[in-house]
């Protein structure tokens, strides 16, 4: 039998599309249950397991839908995170994809030399390649940058999270998730 702490739920906005695929939009179980008892969630979908009180029981929620739609933001924050999710993860000088926490933020004009902290200046870099270009330019540096650093859109950071699927994915949350994964037949 599945232990409570193991039945997060997927968060669905009013539209029933998840509110963010990376990191996937999940509640814990006790947050799940305050939500459907306070009625702001809908449950769409449940787990085998319960919880009980003396004088209540209910399956934990496995999908449940806001029941007021939430708007995304206009335009995502900068941070690092967002910014390894526009470079996928991806070194943007040789192209490696290394565990995050192998990856830093580089600025492609450095600060020393009047780069901001920006979206226009800041991309994706493996630690050897950020010690490797230093304090100087990919020019002076002899580097080749693989792509120009941009702003992207709230929508973009969401399609390039479904690339990235969790660990664990329950079969209540297939219908609700569009994976870039094969489809069985």
């Amino acid at each position: 039998m599945q232990a409570a702490y193991d039945c997060p739920a997927l968060v669905l906005n009013a539209d029933f599309r998840p509110l963010s695929y990376f990191p996937l939009s999940l509640w814990d179980w006790q947050e799940a249950v305050k939500a459907v008892i306070a009625e702001r969630v809908t449950v769409i979908a449940e787990y085998e397991r319960a919880v009980r009180s003396p004088s209540f029981e209910m399956r934990l929620p496995s999908v449940i839908a806001l029941k007021d739609y939430v708007a995304p933001a206009p335009r995502p924050a900068f941070t690092r995170f967002n910014v390894f999710l526009r470079d996928r993860f991806t070194c943007a000088y040789c192209f490696a994809r290394p565990h995050s926490h192998e990856l830093t933020f580089d600025h492609v004009i450095p600060r020393a030399q009047g780069g901001g902290t920006s979206w226009e200046n800041v991309i994706t870099a493996c630690s050897p390649c950020n010690l490797r270009k230093g304090g100087r330019t990919p020019r002076q540096a002899g580097m080749q940058l693989g792509w120009r650093p941009y702003r992207p859109g709230t929508w973009e950071l969401q399609e390039n999270g479904r690339a990235f699927p969790p660990n664990f994915l329950h079969k209540s949350w297939t219908d609700y998730l569009y994976w870039d994964t094969e489809l069985e037949f």
